[in-house]
């Protein structure tokens, strides 16, 4: 008899492949992880194949997912363009979205990739910029959505999740006696960003002397300069290299960020709606 794939199933493969966890992929489908668990089983058991691997902290892909993953992408696409190209059915259209350089690096890859498997008929624009800048854009109706950061983290309706900033240096500790003038040299993002802000504020606060010695609106330069040694760097800690060092003592503790999606008020399409929805959905697990 000939195997038959359920495209409910594979719907349910590919975002668990792509979010790493049962919970996450549960509040993506709109079904109980206990569902979306008998799903990935049954598609394992059509299939006679393991195709993930499970632990506590989520699931990883088998060989064999790994290699089913690139079939069932390939299958929901081709079965979402017989849709658009024989219907008036599915997301079509295009949109701005806006994001700054440290979320759009971490965390926008899964997010484009998991949402264009499912809607391949959407494009998305994006534009690179810190937050007050992209709220500017979005007030002038220029992007139609982004990702942006606000110190107010208490307002659960609208923080998507958080993020800690975090001194970054080349070194694991911090000497001051490193510095002769007594002035500790910071590289810094562009001065109308929040991390920028957040840094001054905690050195002011802590009476620490600082001086702005390197600046740039690269997340890749501030990267740059830390590993030189030459200045410490702050950025979103999820976002520090693997060989550069988190600083503490005698650095001021940084605060958290709140992450939110912010849409234009002009913006009212059914595939920025749901981008939006994807983007709240899937980013608490990344």
């Amino acid at each position: 008899m000939q195997t038959l794939l359920d495209l409910k199933l594979l719907a349910t493969f590919v975002r668990a492949a792509h979010s790493g966890t049962l919970s996450a992929t549960a509040i993506q489908v709109g079904r109980t992880q206990s569902t979306v668990t008998m799903q990935i089983q049954r598609l394992e058991e059509t299939l006679g194949q393991s195709l993930f691997h499970r632990s506590g902290s989520g699931v990883s892909l088998t060989g064999a997912g790994e290699r089913f993953l690139g079939y069932a992408e390939r299958i929901l696409r081709l079965h979402d363009e017989a849709v658009s190209a024989f219907s008036d059915k599915g997301l079509h259209g295009s949109m701005v979205f806006g994001c700054p350089e440290d979320y759009l690096i971490t965390f926008f890859p899964a997010l484009l990739k998991s949402f264009g498997t499912i809607h391949p008929d959407v494009e998305i624009k994006v534009v690179s910029a810190p937050s007050p800048e992209l709220n500017r854009l979005l007030h002038a109706s220029q992007i139609d959505m982004a990702i942006t950061s606000t110190p107010e983290i208490h307002d659960r309706h609208k923080i998507v999740r958080t993020e800690q900033l975090a001194w970054v240096g080349s070194k694991p500790a911090l000497e001051l006696h490193d510095f002769p003038d007594g002035a500790i040299p910071l590289a810094m993002p562009a001065s109308n960003a929040m991390d920028h802000k957040a840094a001054c504020d905690a050195m002011d606060e802590a009476g620490m002397r600082y001086k702005i010695s390197y600046a740039s609106n690269s997340l890749t330069g501030l990267i740059a300069v830390a590993r030189s040694g030459l200045a410490i760097s702050v950025m979103m800690q999820k976002a520090v290299p693997a060989d550069l060092y988190i600083l503490k003592s005698p650095m001021p503790a940084l605060p958290q960020l709140g992450l939110q999606v912010v849409t234009s008020s002009t913006a009212r399409s059914p595939a920025i709606t749901a981008f939006g929805d994807h983007i709240r959905n899937l980013l608490p697990f990344l």
